[in-house]
């Protein structure tokens, strides 16, 4: 089984890991300063849940994640490695809106996230079409 966790940026800064539609019988989160601390915690807890289910005999329900960045999450997490003018070529958005999305200062509607979304996949596809000699 594979469980989707959503990273969020929160308004203080911190980030959270969780489940939105949880199907498991058990729930788990993670939070953390970073979106990498808080799916470290989010996966301890589920290693901890593990040991707990364990402990009072009870059956566990095994999953693998796939983590999804909201896009604050995203921006603020992948500026530290591609720069926001960057980002700019890339997804067509200017690299001040990007830099206020990234902070948390402004939310993007739905039509700029698709545009960013489709161009960074776009982008990523490029990326696996190269061959290095």
């Amino acid at each position: 089984m594979i469980t989707k966790v959503n990273i969020e940026r929160g308004d203080d800064g911190t980030y959270g890991a969780y489940i939105e539609n949880n199907s498991l019988p058990y729930g788990i989160i993670g939070e953390g300063n970073t979106s990498n601390e808080a799916i470290e915690d989010f996966k301890n807890s589920y290693i901890e849940m593990k040991q707990y289910y364990n402990k009072i005999n009870k059956s566990f329900t095994e999953s693998e994640f796939d983590f999804v960045y909201d896009l604050a999450s995203f921006l603020s997490y992948y500026s530290k490695i591609l720069s926001l003018s960057g980002l700019e070529r890339i997804t067509g958005v200017n690299q001040g809106q990007l830099s206020h999305y990234a902070t948390g200062h402004r939310k993007p509607g739905k039509k700029t996230v698709e545009k960013i979304e489709k161009n960074l996949k776009e982008f990523a596809d490029e990326l696996k079409e190269v061959e290095f000699k």
